[in-house]
C-alpha cells in the first residue's frame, strides 16, 4: 500500500513538472514573438516594416483565441490535443518569417496568437490536474520564472545574433514543447472534488461569477501599465540595446522568485500595495530623471519588479477559482484575456498620447490615475475573495494572527473543553492552511487519523469545512452560529 502511495505521488510530480515544462516552452514563444516580442521586432527590423499594426492585430487575435478555448474544449483530451496542433501550427507559422514580408506574415502571426491563446487557455486543465489546489501558486510561479528566463535567451539571440537565430531558436524551444506535450497525460489524474453546495453558509454562498468579472476588471486597470510600458517606456531606452536586451524581464524574474519562496505566514496583503507604490514611483522615476543606463535601472526595477507581484498574484487566484468551475479553460481564458485587454488598452493610449503631445509627463500622469484606481478596487477584491477563497496565501486572516490572539478567539468559543487534545492540535493546524497530509506529517500520523480528527472537530463544532471552521473562530457573520 505504501509503495502505491508513493507511486501515485512520484506520478503526480513527474506530471506536474512535465506540465510546467511545456507551458514555460510554449509561453517563452509567446513572449519572445506574438505578444510584443523582440523576436517580432528584430525580423520586421530587419527589412524596414512597421511592426505596430502586426503587434496589435496579434493582440487582438490573442484574445479571441483565449476567449474562445473555454467554448471549444471541454476534456483533457481535448486540450492535450489542441496544445499539440497549436504548437505545430506555431512552429509553422515561425517559418513563413524567414521568408521576405508578404501577406502571409499577417495571416501567420494572427493565426499563431490565436492558436497560442488557445493553447494557454487549454493548459489550465493541466494546470488544476497535475498541482494541488494549495500548491499552485508556486506551479506559476516556476512557469513564469523559466518562461522569463527561455525568452531573455530567444531575445538575445535575435537582437545580439541575428533575428534569423531568432527565429531558429524560436523554432527549437517549439519542438522541444511538442515533444515534452507528446508525454502529458490525456486522462484526468486528480480526484475529483465535491463543487461547493448551493445552500447553507461559507464561499457556497459567494456570487463567483460577479467576483471573477470583478478580478478581471482588476486585471484589465492594473495591466494599463504593462502597455503603457511596451510602448511608451521601452522606446525612451531603446538607445541601451545591450542592456535592455537582459536586464528587462530580471526584476520581473526576481519579484517572483521572492514571491513564490516567501513563508505561508508572511502577509503577502501588504506586498500588493508596496507593489502600487512601486508602479507610482516608477513613472515618477520616468518623469524626473534621464535616459542613462542608471535612470533605466530605476524605472525598469520598480516597473518590472511590481510587474512580478501582481502577475503572481491574479494568476494564483485564478489557479485556486478553477476549484468553482468545471471546465478549468474557460476560467485561465477569461482570466487571462482580461490580461491581454489591459495591455492592448494601454498600448493604445500610450500611442495615443505619443501621437499628440509625447510629454512624458503625459503618461505619468496617467499611470499615476491607474495606480488611484486600483487602490480603490483592491480593498474590495480583497474582501470578495477572501469570501471564496479563504485559504488563499494572498488571503490568509487567522494565520496572520499572532498565537496568543488565536488562542484568546479559540477559548472564547470554549473549544478546547469540546475537543480532545489531539483534535485541539489537529484543528489548529487545519485553521492555518495546512493539508491533510502536511498534518500528518507534522503529528507522525497517517492521513486516515487526519481525516477521522477532523470529522470529529467539525461534528463538535458544528460546522462542515475547514472553512467553517476559520469563520467560527474569527467570528464571521456567515460562520454557523451557536445557541
Amino acid at each position: 500500500m505504501g509503495n502505491e502511495t508513493k507511486g501515485q505521488a512520484g506520478a503526480a510530480a513527474k506530471n506536474r513538472r512535465l506540465s510546467v515544462v511545456v507551458f514555460a516552452l510554449f509561453f517563452s514563444w509567446l513572449l519572445a514573438f506574438p505578444f510584443e516580442g523582440q523576436v517580432l521586432y528584430a525580423i520586421t527590423g530587419y527589412y524596414g516594416v512597421s511592426a505596430q499594426s502586426l503587434v496589435f492585430e496579434a493582440l487582438a487575435s490573442h484574445f479571441a483565441g483565449l476567449v474562445a478555448c473555454g467554448f471549444l474544449v471541454k476534456s483533457l483530451r481535448a486540450a492535450k490535443r489542441l496544445i499539440l496542433f497549436s504548437v505545430a501550427f506555431c512552429a509553422g507559422a515561425t517559418g513563413v518569417f524567414f521568408f521576405p514580408p508578404s501577406f502571409l506574415w499577417t495571416a501567420a502571426l494572427l493565426s499563431a496568437a490565436f492558436l497560442v491563446g488557445a493553447c494557454v487557455a487549454a493548459w489550465g486543465f493541466y494546470f488544476k490536474g497535475c498541482t494541488p489546489k494549495d500548491s499552485r501558486i508556486k506551479t506559476i510561479a516556476d512557469c513564469l520564472i523559466f518562461s522569463n528566463v527561455a525568452m531573455i535567451l530567444l531575445n538575445l539571440a535575435a537582437i545580439h545574433v541575428s533575428p534569423q537565430a531568432g527565429l531558429a531558436s524560436s523554432l527549437f524551444v517549439l519542438a522541444a514543447a511538442f515533444l515534452f506535450a507528446l508525454r502529458l497525460p490525456h486522462e484526468d489524474l486528480s480526484k475529483p472534488t465535491a463543487a461547493p453546495s448551493a445552500s447553507g453558509g461559507g464561499a457556497a454562498s459567494v456570487d463567483k461569477s460577479g467576483t471573477l468579472a470583478f478580478l478581471c476588471l482588476f486585471i484589465v486597470v492594473i495591466t494599463i501599465n504593462s502597455g503603457l510600458m511596451y510602448q511608451v517606456v521601452n522606446p525612451a531606452f531603446s538607445h541601451l540595446k545591450l542592456l535592455a536586451s537582459w536586464y528587462w524581464a530580471v526584476p520581473y524574474i526576481a519579484a517572483l522568485f521572492v514571491m513564490r519562496n516567501l513563508p505561508r505566514t508572511a502577509n503577502r496583503a501588504y506586498i500588493l500595495y508596496v507593489a502600487i507604490a512601486m508602479i507610482g514611483f516608477s513613472y515618477i522615476a520616468f518623469l524626473v530623471l534621464g535616459r542613462s543606463w542608471a535612470d533605466y535601472l530605476v524605472v525598469n526595477t520598480l516597473l518590472l519588479g511590481a510587474c512580478g507581484i501582481y502577475d503572481l498574484f491574479w494568476w494564483s487566484i485564478l489557479g485556486e477559482m478553477l476549484e468553482h468551475h468545471k471546465n478549468p479553460s474557460r476560467i485561465i481564458g477569461v482570466g487571462l484575456a482580461a490580461n491581454v485587454g489591459g495591455v492592448f488598452l494601454g498600448g493604445l493610449i500610450g500611442n495615443a498620447i505619443t501621437a499628440g503631445s509625447g510629454q512624458a509627463q503625459d503618461h505619468t500622469l496617467l499611470a499615476l490615475g491607474v495606480v488611484c484606481v486600483t487602490l480603490a478596487m483592491l480593498p474590495p477584491l480583497h474582501s470578495r475573495l477572501a469570501k471564496l477563497l479563504k485559504g488563499h496565501v494572498y488571503l490568509t486572516t487567522f494565520l496572520e494572527m499572532p498565537v496568543q490572539e488565536q488562542a484568546r478567539r479559540i477559548n472564547e468559543l470554549d473549544l478546547v473543553e469540546r475537543l480532545t487534545e489531539r483534535e485541539h492540535e489537529v484543528m489548529l493546524l487545519l485553521v492555518n492552511g495546512r493539508t491533510n497530509r502536511e498534518i500528518a506529517d507534522e503529528l507522525f500520523v497517517v492521513e486516515r487519523t487526519v481525516k477521522y480528527h477532523a470529522s470529529n472537530i467539525y461534528a463538535k463544532t458544528g460546522v462542515s469545512s475547514r472553512t467553517e471552521l476559520a469563520s467560527l473562530i474569527l467570528g464571521r457573520p456567515e460562520a454557523p452560529s451557536g445557541p
